[in-house]
């Protein structure tokens, strides 16, 4: 009889054979390779595709529903609150363009996809938005409490900080804005690799490509009852609303729940990917995923320590993510050629920094490459 223990090895061991990515691949941060089951999902849905047979429809347009409750059950959203849309700043625009009024507030470090789409709505004369902070800031919940003002009616947050892999504290963040202001996390550098408790958002944005690994052209888009209630569906389309079959030139009314933000339906072999993605992450669960990550996050810092590489990113693992980010003063463009000379794969930040990505299935004997490679250049 198996033990529960061995299941769980058994399952991780699985998982972690469905994927090839490189050796030295350290860039989950930028993209997620996905897996074997994942390209195999989207070769089946093509064959399928391109035999044409007249039932064909409802095997590709059926990805989404297996993708939206596989999402439900990941983040704890019911599933009829849990809507898809093209890609994370999408989503993020169809949240900032659906409030109007009262401010809501941003880092100004915030990756710019979560910046652009409050950028644009202020400037259309719907909700104004407040940036705080800069490249660097932690956006806690004492950073913002000083933020807050009367007319602030959002808080749009990263629940990973890309620049530093800061995890962000949303149950504090929550706390602080209190009940009646809607919370908007990007959960693109977090989603399906950091054991979370998503449901104090109003509002969850997670595109498909980084550590989900499912490749790029979906998102889901998650929200509260709240959140329903005050965002509108004003970037919308024929697919979010009633009837959409029903070509009678008049306007319907949008969908109940989160499909009201359909804009148009989405390529099937994008949500059977991301269908399958998260199906696989289910296999073994977040929690063990997660742990997975901070053993390898801290070998990798323990690699760089060791031949004096400063590191940028937070250390304990309650504030971090799978983001390790080595300080290289005046030279990080030399040593990130170094890196792809000797097939390690990064992200060059700036002049001054390099971000490695960890996730479950890297191979840890790269870490003290990486560090040896970047050692001459501190």
């Amino acid at each position: 009889m198996t033990s529960p223990a061995q299941h769980d090895d058994d399952a991780f061991a699985s998982y972690r054979a469905s994927f090839t990515e490189a050796r030295g691949f350290l860039n989950f941060a930028s993209y997620g390779p996905p897996s074997r089951a994942v390209r195999e999902r989207v070769a089946r849905l093509m064959e399928l595709a391109g035999d044409g047979g007249p039932r064909i429809g409802g095997t590709l347009y059926g990805e989404d529903l297996r993708a939206r409750e596989s999402f439900a059950r990941l983040s704890g959203f019911p599933v009829e609150n849990v809507g898809l849309t093209g890609s994370t700043s999408l989503g993020l625009f169809q949240v900032a363009f659906g409030l109007t009024g009262g401010s809501v507030l941003v880092s100004a470090g915030e990756f710019p996809a979560n910046t652009y789409p409050w950028l644009r709505t202020s400037a259309a004369g719907r909700a104004r938005v407040e940036l705080t902070g800069g490249p660097g800031t932690r956006m806690t919940p004492d950073v913002v409490a000083r933020a807050l003002t009367a007319d602030t009616v959002a808080v749009s947050v990263s629940a990973v900080d890309f620049r530093t892999g800061y995890r962000a504290d949303l149950a504090g963040i929550r706390a602080v804005i209190g009940p009646d202001r809607l919370l908007v996390v990007d959960g693109i550098q977090a989603f399906g690799v950091a054991d979370l408790d998503w449901t104090p958002a109003d509002v969850l944005v997670a595109g498909a490509q980084k550590w989900v690994r499912a490749g790029w052209g979906v998102a889901a888009l998650a929200l509260s009852p709240q959140g329903l209630e005050r965002i509108e569906p004003l970037l919308t389309g024929w697919t979010g609303v009633t009837e959409s079959g029903r070509y009678d030139g008049a306007e319907h009314p949008p969908l109940p729940g989160a499909r009201r933000f359909s804009v148009s339906n989405l390529s099937p072999y994008a949500t059977g990917a991301f269908a399958e993605a998260l199906a696989l992450i289910e296999t073994v669960g977040v929690p063990t995923i997660d742990g997975a990550v901070a053993v390898h996050a801290q070998a990798l810092i323990g690699q760089l320590d060791a031949v004096g590489v400063p590191v940028l990113s937070p250390r304990d693992r309650s504030d971090a993510a799978g983001i390790v980010v080595a300080g290289i003063p005046g030279r990080a463009a030399e040593a990130h050629a170094a890196l792809a000379a000797a097939d390690i794969t990064a992200t060059l930040h700036g002049e001054d920094r390099i971000r490695f990505s960890v996730h479950a299935t890297t191979r840890s004997e790269v870490f003290g490459e990486a560090a040896a490679v970047l050692a001459p250049f501190v």
